[in-house]
């Protein structure tokens, strides 16, 4: 394994998160050639949804892969301007408490700002500080989230335009549907437009407008403007893209068990025959859900092996019986590929009735992420 990157120090449990380099920059010249002349801010929020912030932002910044770096909150911008990156990341939350648009401003943190009271307070802050802040104002269009409608939201820009300490460098609109409803995403495409037309007309230029997360980045061109908002495809788990994250371990114990034997907590398996049970280090303390209790299979030898008995904090166990070498260090995948097999975040969703958006990133933070080529 060429391993570019450990985020974790050194690492002694086998359970690791691998993360492709390769596949991640496949991905974002895919996407970028798609939308351009669009730009591209790569969506690393939530540890750029479990697959590690950090060097997923330089391998874009140092590539030139993205225009800039979408986040949460003003700590995951902290934390990559910590960890190096430079260039414009935009904060997509509502601040709160105000105080930390100080921090923001300090840090060169593109601010959103979604309401009166938070335009008065990014100006005080700037003016606090003798600095210039720059925000995106956020539209609300039908997310029903965080946004101002289109006549609050004219006599923020306003506000802070009169200011002279704020620059309006951006506006945008979440779109609630992309992936399910045309109609809906139609409507509210149509309630942006007439508002940055409105803003045009009163002779505001050069505002950066976005709107498209992956789906509609892909799939609705008209969306596209000047910057997508793509995280999702990034990682490979959309469709056409590829996925960059696997979930592995190894075998920590093997045993046979006799039938009638129970499995786990509260005896939800019982051995209908004599089996061969290997236990893996990993559990629900690392984001492996107890739902795929019975139901998911794990990779072992190239074979699927059915997870027995309830997920435990930090182990699981499964079924080997059919795979004729393993043993204690035999290599066992949880999500992706090992030879022609492969087990995906699309499937682990579905047993657990969920997004892949979720199978990701609840992978916690005592799980390393290790970047190879």
């Amino acid at each position: 394994m060429n391993s570019a990157t450990v985020s974790a120090g050194r690492i002694l449990r086998p359970t690791r998160a691998e993360i492709r380099l390769s596949a991640v920059r496949n991905n974002l010249k895919k996407i970028k050639k798609a939308v351009s002349p669009a730009r591209l801010l790569f969506m690393v929020k939530a540890n750029a949804y479990g697959h590690g912030a950090a060097g997923l932002s330089r391998l874009a910044e140092r590539e030139g892969l993205a225009w800039g770096f979408g986040v949460s909150s003003v700590e995951e911008g902290l934390a990559l301007r910590a960890d190096g990156i430079k260039g414009p990341v935009l904060v997509l939350g509502s601040l709160y408490p105000f105080k930390s648009f100080v921090e923001a401003i300090n840090a060169g943190l593109i601010v959103t700002i979604a309401s009166l009271d938070a335009a008065r307070q990014v100006i005080a802050a700037a003016r606090k500080l003798g600095k210039k802040a720059v925000c995106h104002m956020k539209l609300e269009t039908g997310m029903g989230r965080i946004g101002a409608r289109r006549p609050s939201l004219l006599k923020i820009y306003d506000e802070l335009s009169a200011s002279g300490s704020v620059e309006v460098a951006g506006l945008y609109t979440h779109l609630s549907s992309a992936d399910s409803d045309p109609d809906y995403t139609g409507a509210q495409l149509s309630i942006f437009s007439e508002t940055a037309a409105e803003l045009e007309a009163r002779g505001v230029r050069g505002l950066l407008l976005h709107c498209a997360n992956s789906c509609a980045a892909m799939n609705c061109p008209v969306s596209r403007m000047d910057l997508v908002r793509c995280g999702i495809a990034a990682y490979g788990l959309a469709e056409g893209f590829e996925p960059a994250l696997s979930l592995k371990s190894s075998i920590v114990f093997i045993k046979n068990v006799r039938e009638g034997a129970f499995i786990s907590y509260n005896k939800s398996f019982r051995a209908d025959r004599p089996l061969k049970i290997a236990t893996i280090p990993v559990g629900y303390g690392d984001g492996y859900l107890r739902r795929f209790s019975n139901k998911a299979d794990v990779l072992i030898g190239g074979l699927r092996c059915r997870v027995l008995g309830n997920v435990t904090m930090d182990m699981i166990m499964a079924d080997v019986t059919a795979v004729k070498d393993s043993a204690v260090g035999s290599e066992a995948v949880l999500l992706g590929r090992q030879g022609a097999a492969e087990i995906t975040a699309a499937e682990l969703a579905d047993l657990a009735g969920t997004i892949t958006y979720e199978i990701v990133t609840l992978i916690s933070a005592r799980v390393p992420r290790v970047y190879v080529e």
